[in-house]
């Protein structure tokens, strides 16, 4: 694995102008969401440079954009404002210790090579976690709507604030906001292509804002110190640890979530394949440094990916050339970004919220499966009004219930006993077996097993094996289980050891290797003895026939087809 993401200079021209573009796009974005998150608009800037410059460097996605994200932002805020309420003093340097202990986490992913499993979350609950950051999002963004600070108390301090929020309401404030959430909608898809809103709406809301309300009390974003930040060294509290640790968890697995998803949109894009792995461990380093100079965590942005991608963007030069353009502007325009209102930087978070929501889904949802809606539409409810780990957790338990359930359901249709070859079709049992059944007049017990036995098997397992009562010698057919389970592993043990203590002989036919191996492991050699581990059907009926012939000596070894 390379330590460098893939660069060359064979698109220069490409990657530059991608990079430039998504550049365009980032400012207005990092602004908005550094006064957002209460950290401020420099460490909006900060993120995004620092996170972006070395997520590209050791990243493992060419074309990937990475910045202060909606969702990242969403938890950053509940971080500052709860460990600022625990320590006024230390609250701050704490945040951005948690975003370098999230850092550290993510690197940690990506050395475990847990890349892959990252995804594997079923959408239900990807679309409500994510529907719910974009209404959090919403929700904290009333107040600088409205001309006033956010309420303390996150979601549900705002909304029981809202008469006071309405009741105290900045007129210009609104009026910006809302003329910013205007352009946002209703920019033509035309002047997309050459202008991002974002960035259109930010001078043209700092202009308005200028000439119509010069003389009254806007709140404004104020001046910027230029020049490189303060290095923040990682600040703990004995009491606030385990809080830290847990917060550090979530904001490290939200943006692995939240990378990974944009690298796959990436890669649909440019039908290239990203190393999950790799882009775990550079986005990991980017927050550890972020979060040491006091910069607001990121992941991978879609809409700056997108932008870049279609601008010509196809390595990680790109990335690099945005990352330097922003610092550039962190260095020597920050003048420039003094007189823009935070009215109109809340009217563009409010619209990120607003594109958050997995509106697709949300739409169709109750069509697909009832089910799948309800786990969504919780996990949603969770997110917003409980915790953002409570919601995954319960939703991913869930989801995962329910196809266990199915899959159990449909597994144990593959659980079959036979006494007569006429009795299952299905089974396709060649002449010579069905032969072989029925010269047995219903004495031996044909235990058929198809597909891999998961632990919900197991009742079905020990279902049929009541049918045992009335015969005489069992075989176990397993020529069609890949895989055997713990628990599916310790049902067929109890049939096996229930058909030897009532004396009856028993075969096991076709094991795999793994179904094999683990028999052995619980002492099936106990009950079955090696001449009775057998490849075919066939040679196991055969088997069972010759003992029924010659009840005297059951004990008997019976020659049939080499051991598995």
């Amino acid at each position: 694995m390379a330590l460098t993401n893939r660069i060359n200079f064979r698109n220069v021209r490409g990657d530059v102008f991608g990079g430039l573009t998504a550049a365009v796009i980032a400012l207005p974005m990092a602004l908005a969401f550094g006064v957002a998150s209460g950290a401020g608009p420099e460490a909006g800037l900060y993120g995004a440079v620092l996170v972006g410059f070395f997520a590209a460097l050791f990243g493992g996605t060419p074309t990937l954009i990475s910045e202060p994200t909606g969702p990242m932002t969403v938890v950053m805020t509940a971080v500052l404002a709860k460990l600022i309420a625990a320590d006024p003093v230390n609250g701050k340097a704490m945040a951005f210790t948690v975003v370098m202990m999230a850092g550290v986490f993510q690197i940690l992913f990506g050395l475990l090579r847990l890349g892959r499993y990252v995804t594997l979350m079923p959408y239900t609950v990807i679309s409500g976690f994510m529907s719910g950051i974009g209404v959090i999002l919403i929700i904290l963004q009333i107040g600088p709507f409205l001309g006033q600070s956010s309420p303390k108390g996150g979601v549900i301090g705002t909304i029981t604030s809202l008469p006071d929020l309405i009741g105290n309401t900045v007129t210009p404030e609104l009026i910006l906001a809302v003329f910013t959430i205007a352009v946002l909608f209703l920019v033509p898809k035309k002047l997309k292509r050459f202008l991002p809103p974002q960035l259109l709406v930010l001078v043209a809301g700092t202009v308005l804002s200028l000439l119509l309300f010069g003389d009254a009390d806007i709140r404004r974003i104020g001046p910027i110190e230029a020049g490189l930040p303060a290095m923040q060294m990682p600040t703990f509290s004995a009491a606030q640890f385990q809080i830290m640790l847990i917060d550090a968890l979530v904001l490290g697995a939200l943006g692995c979530i939240d990378a990974l998803l944009t690298a796959m949109v990436a890669d649909s894009l440019t039908r290239t394949q990203h190393q999950s792995d790799k882009e775990l461990i550079g986005q990991g380093l980017g927050n550890v440094v972020s979060g040491l100079f006091g910069g607001l965590p990121g992941a991978g942005a879609t809409m700056g990916t997108v932008v870049n991608i279609q601008t010509g963007g196809r390595t990680a030069l790109s990335g690099l050339v945005r990352a330097v353009l922003l610092m550039v502007v962190v260095l020597g325009a920050s003048g420039l970004i003094a007189p823009i209102p935070l009215a109109v930087l809340a009217g563009i978070a409010m619209k990120v919220g607003v594109d958050i929501l997995d509106w697709s889904f949300l739409k169709r949802a109750h069509s697909v499966s009832w089910k799948g809606t309800l786990i969504m539409y919780g996990v949603l409810f969770l997110t917003v009004f409980v915790d953002l780990i409570v919601a995954v957790g319960v939703g991913v338990f869930i989801a995962n219930m329910l196809t266990i359930d199915r899959l159990t359901k449909l597994q144990s249709e593959g659980v079959k006993t036979i006494t007569d070859a006429d009795e299952d079709e299905d089974l396709q049992m060649t002449p010579e077996e069905q032969m072989l059944l029925d010269r047995a007049d219903g004495r031996v017990l044909l235990f058929h097993l198809s597909g891999p036995m998961i632990f919900g098997v197991a009742k079905a397992i020990a279902r049929e094996n009541n049918a045992m009562e009335d015969h005489d010698v069992l075989v176990l057919d397993l020529q069609d289980v890949p895989i055997l389970g713990v628990t599916a592993a310790l049902a067929l043990e109890n049939s096996i050891q229930d058909a030897s203590d009532n004396d009856r002989p028993v075969f096991v036919v076709g094991a795999s290797a793994q179904a094999l191996k683990r028999l052995e492991k619980l002492g099936i050699h106990r009950f079955v003895p090696p001449e009775r581990l057998v490849d075919t059907r066939a040679a196991a009926l055969q088997g069972a026939l010759e003992l029924l012939d010659s009840p005297s000596d059951s004990s008997a070894p019976v020659v049939t087809s080499p051991a598995v």
